[in-house]
């Protein structure tokens, strides 16, 4: 999304629509499955668990963390990520008000 475009819409949506395009990914909703089984983990770890090469892997991750899924720490030559639980918090809350409008609402269609 254009810079003079995202200035129409609320902070919040700009950072939901950050979130759903960085899962708009299979590799990635794949990395952030393998983070939620291993609670932590480096780069490595993750290109030997998915068929991809090393700089793909670096890539999604870059995406991953630019819109704040996950977070990473530097650990000598490698970097261990994680999931960010606050903004996965925050995402989960977003989708939940919706489902919890749609109960409420007499359907349309």
């Amino acid at each position: 999304m254009g810079a003079t475009k995202a200035a129409f819409f609320t902070d919040k949506q700009n950072s939901i629509a950050n979130m759903a395009k960085a899962l708009g990914h299979p590799a990635r909703i794949a990395i952030i499955e393998y983070l939620v089984k291993v609670n932590a983990c480096i780069c490595g770890d993750i290109v030997n668990e998915l068929p991809l090469a090393q700089p793909t892997i670096s890539q999604h991750l870059k995406e991953l963390k630019q819109a704040g899924l996950i977070k990473g720490t530097i650990e000598g030559n490698s970097v261990c990520y994680c999931i960010d639980e606050k903004v996965v918090d925050r995402l989960h809350e977003y989708f939940k008000n919706i489902s919890q409008r749609l109960e409420k609402k007499n359907n349309c269609c």
